[in-house]
């Protein structure tokens, strides 16, 4: 946890903005708000929600890894992020908060490169399946066992608002379309977590769409998760409802709902829990994807009208913006506090 509540000597002395705000903007708000009190903090966002990417996200944690990432970062903000939520799971607040353990399945239809993922040391229990609990999946040779932390982003998101405007934080509605139009606020720090968003906001190509549909159906018999480990089919059982999905389709801008798509999710799902036939379609979404070869997590000066002014990106987190908020939020913060602790503070008139 980000927790410094000490008086310091520059109260609300830097201003520090945040544009986007999904799970990895209102992480990353938070963090700074809660950590650096004499830092007025901003969020700017066009969309809350449940209009955001994440109120799409099953909010699962587990994760792929980055190919040029070292890995033992990845394992530290997977680490972070469900140690954090797994203390939100255990708190009088979890209901509030939508946040909950949740055990299952990972099943593969050959044996995976990794027989034992990156993240599995911070799940609680990781095992891999027996013959008889492989039983119930004729099609699949191999499975993984093990507990993790469901993360509702609808009920998470408003939580955290909650939690950032208590330590002081500002929420804007506005759409930022280049980071120019923030020159004239004049914040010491920008930090951009705006996802997608990143591909005009900062022209950065790498960025790219991978569209996701899910189902939200009405199953209260379904205790379990079940996830095929190439991530195209899952089942994950909620607070209020169980999602199924899904879809990965590259470069795919399309938001419309595609009845095509969601008669094969249900298909596929009810061949690996065929009771999900008998379940009643609650409604439908679609979620996009802020995907990029590798998470970026770096800081950089960038010339805002006659003012070099530093920039911190925490974007491209792809389909494990849940899974690594929290974790890459606190590199944020450490970056924001490099920047703040390298610039003498301006003087206010």
């Amino acid at each position: 946890m980000c927790f410094n509540k000490q008086n310091h000597p520059m109260m609300k002395s830097m201003t520090v903005v945040v544009v986007g705000g999904g799970v990895v903007g209102f992480s990353t708000a938070v963090c700074i708000a809660e950590a650096l009190p004499y830092c007025s903090v901003t969020l700017i966002a066009d969309r809350f929600t449940p209009d955001t990417t994440s109120d799409v996200a099953a909010g699962i944690l587990i994760c792929s890894p980055f190919p040029d990432i070292p890995l033992e970062q990845q394992q530290r903000w997977f680490k972070e992020t469900i140690d954090h939520l797994l203390a939100i799971a255990q708190s009088e607040q979890a209901s509030e908060a939508g946040v909950l353990l949740s055990s299952g399945w990972q099943i593969h239809k050959e044996l995976p490169v990794d027989k034992v993922p990156f993240w599995s040391a911070f799940v609680l229990g990781f095992r891999i399946m027996t013959d008889r609990e492989l039983k119930r999946f004729p099609d699949h040779k191999f499975g993984q066992a093990f507990t993790t932390v469901k993360c509702e982003c609808s009920n998470y998101l408003p939580w955290m608002e909650k939690r950032f405007r208590k330590a002081g934080g500002q929420v804007v509605k506005q759409k930022v379309n280049d980071l120019q139009e923030l020159s004239s606020q004049g914040y010491d720090v920008i930090v951009n977590c705006s996802g997608l968003g990143a591909k005009s906001l900062v022209g950065d190509s790498q960025v790219y769409p991978v569209r996701g549909q899910v189902l939200k159906v009405q199953a209260p018999w379904l205790q379990h998760f079940i996830r095929d480990g190439e991530g195209q089919s899952y089942i994950y059982p909620g607070m209020h409802s169980v999602t199924v999905g899904g879809t990965r389709q590259v470069d795919d801008w399309r938001l419309e709902v595609d009845p095509e798509d969601s008669q094969d999710i249900l298909e596929r799902c009810s061949s690996l829990e065929p009771s999900l036939s008998r379940a009643r379609v609650l409604g439908e979404s679609v979620g996009l994807r802020p995907s990029r070869k590798n998470v970026r997590v770096e800081r950089e000066m960038v010339l805002l009208g006659s003012r070099q002014v530093p920039v911190v990106h925490n974007y491209g987190h792809g389909g494990w913006g849940v899974s690594l908020s929290w974790g890459t939020a606190l590199e944020a913060l450490g970056l924001v506090r490099k920047c703040l602790h390298e610039r003498p503070p301006r003087a206010r008139l």
